[in-house]
């Protein structure tokens, strides 16, 4: 027994528990203190407090005892329990999603643009604004807002987006309502504001995840805050898909109506707003089928506008539906689109307007010098006379290329231009390519340049018109030292004894122009021509007399531009192929004319004077269909490889070649018997071709008379002494049934009075001055001593070998008639002014 005083406690020990007393143990399961009977069961009524007496529980509804022994909790303290726990949750989760928020909205940067966001087309146009093609796999034009009519906008917003200026980036009680609507098979509804809808375009791409979502979201935010909705709305219209291949809303318009988006009106732009709905379904010319759903959501878009106040119940109430155009094959490079994209793309390359990887980039409106009437007319023309001849029957017809160029004299404006039959499958441009001879469509430099430098005769007369040649051919062309070494053959090995310079030129004398081109100079027959508007560089343009035979290959379009001088009285313009070139709404600086005095106005003018014959009576007779006053200038290459007529009317200068190459090789080729015709002549399908497209050209244009001053010393009566002369000093039977005599000439002597080398010796040995020039050409014998006589070159230097060439093929009269003149004013020995009173028998008609 324990030494220790007993505790007060009221607690008993269980072993001084008298027998069969009731008596309190600890519930080894519960864990609390209960009342036991002698049986060990608990009675859950009664408790024991500690004091001795056991009264019955009462209980508060908050201690229920648990299993452990602990006490319970139910009631109102534990539903406080449960939301204490939810309301942590929900906080804990808050705190969560704020601080994702936050870290996404720090972490997602706004990114690069996507590519094909940023990918436009180049858009090439005529003169007059309509499309000649699109280059680049996207057809985007970016335009900026202000261009897009304030009507139009509120389309759109009426359509997408009717809260865009006031709203926040992201419009959670759509997104919801579009989630439900999907959810519940009422469709697939959109959510996204017109913010959203630009990220996506612009930012992000197309596909449907959540990763694309989230960022979207993002980065709408972001850039809701750092960009004005303005800017949003310009990107947004200029990357949405509105069907037929068209990105952004002015390809749309072309697209759908043909026509910028600054002549779109209010109903056509609530039909293109329609669209973005639902862009292929809802075009009502593919799918007619439609109409009814597309007219409804028109009808939606417009009232939407009258009731947010943008237009008027009167003005909704005039509207017509705007039936939009036909689909439109895409304009990409096929047929003559190619060629002229790629002559405009070196012309901006070559003038330093832009490189070609910018270029490349794409996005850039180019307004071309090109006028659509004029290039369709130059197609119809080449499709009429060398197109629809060619047959599958001849091998040689394969072989057959055409370019041409049309230039305005008064501008250097290129007005049309035929690059070839079809891009796609020709990539090589005929109008600028340079690797064909031009023929004798360069003699007409050679005489412009002995009239600009005041050549004369080895024999010391003046280069005029009238000026009179050995055309023999195979003659050696003589320089102040002696034979060049040069002794180039006519076509077809003609001989025309003694001839005019004008004549010649008719008749395209190889052996006339040749010496011609080594009294003038060689190298100064080649400063002329790059003055005229032949670049330097040119191949095989060297200083020899064979330059005078065109063995120099420059391009349809160079000559052109360079004939188009000689038609704007020497005054150069170079050539001009763009009008205007912008990018989003800015203008690129393109080069300032370049324009200047070539040669003097009396070296031109004498020169188409000259010219104008050989359109009436020469060798491009054919070129008369134009119906009007002319001059022009055949050609041929060596072995008929191409053909050429070069001529201008005052007011439009053009140039057409046929050329022979292999499709296979590229190899030249010979056109002997293309189009069924025996020979390839510049006097044919070019002339032929020429004369349609200047009178088709021209057709609303009244006609003009050249108005030519002509060189100093020289009158129309020259000529006509100088033929009487040709026929009274040289031997008469000179013609012979309208054709030279050749045979006459055969030993080299032009008559049994006149040996050869006295002909061509020293002005000493030739006797006086000549005889006054006759009232009537060949009425009579002239009176005085001595004969005009041609001689050899004066200038220093033998001329160098080179190829002959090759001429053009006699067409029209032979026999050289006496040509009235169109608008001819000889100038006075003293100046180049216009003469006071012109000869008593010059006419001024007009050359018909």
């Amino acid at each position: 027994m324990s030494d220790e005083p007993q505790q007060p406690s009221g607690r008993h020990e269980p072993g001084n528990q008298p027998s069969g007393a009731p008596s309190a143990r600890a519930d080894s399961s519960t864990g609390t203190a209960g009342i036991t009977d002698t049986t060990g069961n608990a009675d859950p009524a009664r408790h024991n407090d500690g004091s001795g007496t056991d009264e019955p529980r009462q209980s508060d509804g908050a201690d229920e005892p648990q299993e452990d022994g602990r006490p319970g909790r139910t009631g109102r303290r534990r539903i406080a329990g449960a939301l204490r726990t939810t309301i942590g949750a929900l906080l804990l989760m808050a705190l969560l999603l704020l601080g994702g928020l936050i870290a996404g909205y720090e972490l997602v940067d706004i990114p690069a643009a996507n590519a094909n966001a940023t990918a436009q087309s180049n858009v090439y146009l005529y003169r007059d604004g309509s499309v000649i093609a699109r280059s680049g796999k996207i057809n985007r034009e970016n335009v900026r807002l202000s261009q897009v009519p304030l009507t139009v906008q509120r389309a759109v917003l009426a359509a997408e987006d009717r809260d865009f200026y006031s709203e926040r980036a992201i419009d959670l009680k759509a997104m919801t309502r579009a989630a439900w609507n999907t959810l519940t098979g009422k469709g697939t509804q959109g959510g996204s504001t017109i913010t959203q809808q630009y990220v996506k375009n612009y930012y992000l791409g197309q596909e449907r995840t959540v990763p694309r979502k989230v960022k979207e979201l993002f980065i709408a935010v972001k850039l809701n805050r750092e960009q004005p909705k303005s800017q949003i709305l310009e990107g947004y219209l200029n990357t949405s898909y509105f069907g037929r291949n068209a990105y952004g809303i002015q390809a749309a318009a072309l697209a759908y109506y043909g026509k910028d988006i600054g002549r779109i009106t209010t109903a056509e732009g609530a039909y293109l707003a329609s669209l973005l709905n639902a862009p292929s379904a809802y075009d009502v010319v593919v799918h007619p089928e439609n109409r009814t759903a597309v007219l409804a959501r028109w009808h939606y878009v417009l009232d939407g506008m009258v009731k947010e106040k943008w237009i008027s119940p009167a003005e909704r109430a005039a509207m017509k539906f705007p039936v939009p155009g036909k689909v439109r094959p895409p304009t990409g490079l096929s047929g003559q689109r190619g060629y002229i994209v790629q002559a405009i793309s070196d012309y901006l390359t070559a003038h330093g307007v832009i490189d070609e990887n910018t270029l490349a980039t794409g996005g850039y409106r180019i307004t071309t010098t090109l006028e659509k009437k004029k290039q369709n007319a130059l197609v119809k023309a080449v499709d009429d006379n060398v197109t629809s001849q060619t047959s599958t029957q001849r091998d040689i017809d394969r072989h057959v290329r055409v370019g041409g160029a049309s230039i305005d004299p008064a501008t250097g404006r290129v007005l049309a231009m035929y690059g070839g039959f079809d891009y796609t499958k020709q990539y090589v441009n005929n109008a600028t390519r340079r690797d064909y001879q031009v023929g004798s469509t360069f003699k007409p430099f050679v005489f412009a340049s002995a009239v600009a430098n005041d050549s004369i005769t080895q024999g010391g007369r003046r280069i005029t018109p009238a000026t009179i040649y050995d055309g023999t051919t195979k003659r050696m062309v003589q320089g102040r030292n002696g034979p060049t070494g040069y002794a180039p053959a006519n076509e077809d090995d003609r001989s025309y004894g003694h001839i005019t310079v004008s004549t010649a030129t008719d008749r395209s004398v190889n052996a006339v122009y040749a010496q011609m081109a080594q009294d003038v100079d060689p190298a100064k027959v080649g400063r002329t021509a790059v003055a005229l508007g032949i670049p330097k560089n040119t191949p095989d343009l060297t200083a020899s007399p064979s330059i005078a035979l065109g063995v120099a290959t420059a391009s349809v379009l160079d000559m052109t531009e360079a004939y188009a001088t000689l038609a704007n009285h020497g005054v150069h313009h170079a050539r001009i192929l763009v009008d205007k070139v912008s990018k989003d709404g800015e203008d690129l600086t393109l080069p300032g004319p370049n324009t200047g005095q070539a040669v003097p106005r009396e070296a031109a003018d004498t020169t188409t004077w000259m010219l104008r014959s050989v359109v009436e009576d020469g060798t491009g007779t054919v070129a008369r269909s134009a119906g009007r006053p002319a001059a022009g200038k055949t050609g041929t290459a060596e072995e008929d490889r191409a053909a050429w007529f070069a001529g201008y009317t005052p007011d439009l200068a053009t140039v057409i070649a046929v050329m022979g190459q292999d499709p296979k090789t590229g190899a030249q080729k010979s056109l002997y018997g293309a189009l069924g015709l025996s020979r390839m002549s510049g006097g044919g399908p070019p002339a032929r071709i020429w004369g349609q497209y200047t009178g088709a050209a021209l057709l609303d244009s009244a006609a003009k008379n050249f108005d030519l001053h002509l060189e100093n010393g020289f009158d129309e009566e020259d000529l006509d002494y100088a033929e009487w002369e040709i026929e009274d000093h040289y031997g008469d039977g000179r013609y012979d049934n309208g054709r030279y005599d050749n045979g006459r000439y055969g030993d080299g002597r032009h008559s049994t009075r006149r040996p050869y080398e006295n002909l061509y010796g020293p002005p000493a040995h030739r006797g006086s001055a000549p005889p006054a020039k006759p009232h009537k050409p060949g009425s009579g014998t002239p009176t005085g001593g001595g004969t005009p006589v041609p001689g050899a070159g004066h200038a220093t230097g033998n001329g160098g070998g080179g190829g002959n060439g090759a001429d053009d093929k006699t067409g029209g009269a032979t026999e050289h008639a006496p040509r009235p003149s169109i608008g001819v004013t000889p100038a006075p020995p003293d100046a180049h002014t216009p003469r006071a009173t012109p000869p008593p028998h010059t006419s001024t008609a007009p050359r018909q």
